[in-house]
């Protein structure tokens, strides 16, 4: 086993979901290499010094750069907004240092392919942070595409609905300004990399992105409430892709649904420790489709539980994460979803607003 040095800019939402993964790792997964805490950043020095005390690294800066410059810093973790990722992993990546960065990968096209030119250039581990694809439950979805289990796929419809938007009256904050922090940066990118991760890449888009709650108690929203976007994959099959923050009643509606000429599967992340299958076969009074609750036989449930159906959660594919991660620096091997996915994600979004503003089909090679 040997000791790795991991800094995390920024430690909120996500800064904590990683920190925590980092230290549970190595004792679920007994990783070859075992994350050491080494090093915060945050916006100020006081909100840093907490983050550390309550995550437990041994050091806190208000400033990225220290952090990527430690010498004890070998890896880093990007967990703040998407117009900062750019800077700061190719000064991580101009010191060889590998990259974990939260989705989604930036804020244009532009430096979207500028981090994938420097990544690949670096010859160091680059991941996007998708998690939710990650689940025991979607990793054996994959595993069941791959294998022809439903046949020769002909739709796939997926989604990622919540509500947190839906209160017309609720005040005007940071999430209603800028197109980064619209649906279309904020959750879209979750259901557009579950579409390419089991359907492969998508050749063209017809898509309607509209703001529905235009005024707000304390200010006007500049962008988008939700999405929906036809799509047609390089493979010829049909798909569809929802994406909303006003969709009442959904907390966690990541879902997705794909038909076969030999049966069906159906997953939704509110209940993420079950997967449906239909095949088709067998008396037509006996069919339906069957619940297949997660458990050892799965891809990577064992190390968290040897019971079936007891379940894993959100923080568990976080650690997931962190567990490939730590083997593509280990092994020098690129794993999905690299740089490279998560631009795949950003030119997807990119046709998708090109697509509404002209109301027509728009190749996703050509943006």
């Amino acid at each position: 086993m040997t000791k790795i040095g991991i800094g995390i800019i920024g430690g909120g939402y996500m800064g904590k979901a990683h920190a925590v993964a980092m230290l549970s790792v190595g004792a679920i997964f007994n990783t070859s290499l075992r994350p050491h805490l080494e090093m915060v950043a945050a916006t100020s020095i006081e909100t840093a010094e907490n983050y550390r005390q309550a995550y437990g690294f041994a050091r806190a800066t208000d400033d990225w750069r220290t952090l990527i410059n430690d010498p004890a810093v070998e890896a880093v973790i990007i967990a703040t907004p998407q117009n900062t990722h750019r800077e700061m992993a190719e000064a991580a990546l101009k010191l060889g240092k590998p990259v974990l960065c939260e989705k989604p990968i930036a804020d244009s096209l532009e430096d979207a392919r500028a981090m994938v030119d420097m990544a690949e250039a670096a010859g160091v581990a680059n991941m996007m942070g998708f998690n939710y694809i990650r689940t025991p439950a979607s990793q054996y979805a994959r595993q069941l595409l791959a294998e022809g289990a439903i046949g020769q796929v002909t739709w796939f419809r997926g989604e990622h609905a919540e509500d947190f938007q839906a209160d017309p009256n609720l005040p005007h904050n940071w999430r209603c300004s800028g197109i980064a922090n619209g649906n279309m940066g904020d959750l879209a990118p979750h259901p557009i990399n579950a579409a390419l991760a089991l359907m492969g890449p998508i050749e063209k888009v017809m898509a309607d992105v509209e703001c529905v709650h235009k005024e707000r108690p304390g200010g006007t929203v500049t962008n988008d409430d939700h999405a929906q976007i036809m799509c047609r994959f390089a493979n010829g099959v049909m798909g569809h892709i929802y994406s909303s923050r006003l969709a009442t009643g959904r907390k966690m509606g990541y879902a997705y649904e794909i038909h076969g000429t030999k049966g069906a599967i159906a997953f939704d992340q509110e209940d993420q420790n079950a997967l449906f299958l239909y095949r088709a076969e067998g008396p037509e009074a006996e069919r339906g489709f069957k619940k297949i609750l997660a458990g050892p036989a799965h891809p990577d449930y064992l190390p968290f539980c040897q019971g079936p159906g007891h379940g894993t959660g959100y923080q568990d594919t976080v650690i997931i994460e962190a567990k490939d991660f730590l083997e593509a620096i280990a092994t020098g091997k690129a794993i999905w979803p690299t740089f490279r996915d998560g631009l795949a994600v950003a030119e997807v979004v990119d046709a998708v607003h090109k697509s509404s503003e002209t109301g027509r089909w728009v190749s996703v090679v050509q943006v």
